[in-house]
């Protein structure tokens, strides 16, 4: 589907969509910052919700919860990408959201799951990224070493592995783990200088990889 997007404001970007009659957004549910009364939501696959513009064109907002930055990817088969658990901001029917990478992290007495979430398919999807983004281009064999919650999003050809620092490491870690991610090439890794950690309404993880269907019928988009 064509798609007509703008972003507005710079701090703390909006992303507006335009749709032409039939067309379709899918977001987390409820995500949405404003749309026009010609869009209707209803239920998609994955736990997502699907926004069509029914008989007239119509208008969707959504905004960035922290400053940062909005981008687009175009997602193919052959090109997919790993995005920090509450990076997904919409997407364009076709594409498919499944669990990409997920282990709990320890440190202070406390655990926090770290999830990636893997984006294929076929289409567009937007992002959000929090703070300022450092983008690195990662040659095969090579690493880098970085704070997990640091990872915006990467090609899904690069490889993430956890790594421990203990107390053996040196006292002033404590006793509990502490954890860095290394991330190894080929592929281009986006970085965020503000972490994220997991927002109240994006703990949802997404289960097997299921298509969004591009026909309208097919999401089960239904009147409000």
């Amino acid at each position: 589907m064509p798609v007509h997007d703008q972003l507005l404001g710079s701090t703390q970007p909006v992303l507006s969509i335009s749709l032409e009659p039939g067309e379709s957004i899918i977001a987390e549910p409820g995500e949405f910052a404003w749309m026009t009364d010609s869009i209707l939501m209803g239920a998609g696959l994955a736990g997502l919700c699907a926004y069509t513009a029914k008989d007239q064109a119509g208008t969707i907002a959504f905004a960035a919860r922290l400053p940062g930055t909005i981008l687009h990817v175009d997602v193919t088969p052959d090109h997919e990408y790993l995005v920090h658990r509450n990076a997904f901001l919409a997407g364009t029917p076709g594409i498919e959201i499944s669990t990409g990478f997920e282990q709990p992290l320890w440190a202070g007495g406390s655990s926090a799951e770290f999830i990636l979430r893997r984006i294929g398919g076929t289409g567009r999807v937007w992002v959000e990224l929090s703070g300022d983004v450092v983008r690195r281009d990662l040659a095969a064999g090579t690493a880098l070493r970085t704070h997990p919650w640091h990872i915006g999003m990467s090609d899904a050809s690069v490889t993430v592995q956890m790594a421990e620092l203990t107390e053996a490491a040196g006292s002033q870690f404590g006793s509990d783990a502490q954890y860095f991610a290394v991330l190894s090439g080929p592929g281009a890794v986006w970085l965020q200088s503000m972490q994220r950690l997991a927002a109240p309404h994006r703990q949802r993880t997404a289960g097997p990889a299921a298509a969004i269907p591009a026909a309208e019928g097919a999401a089960g988009v239904t009147p409000r």
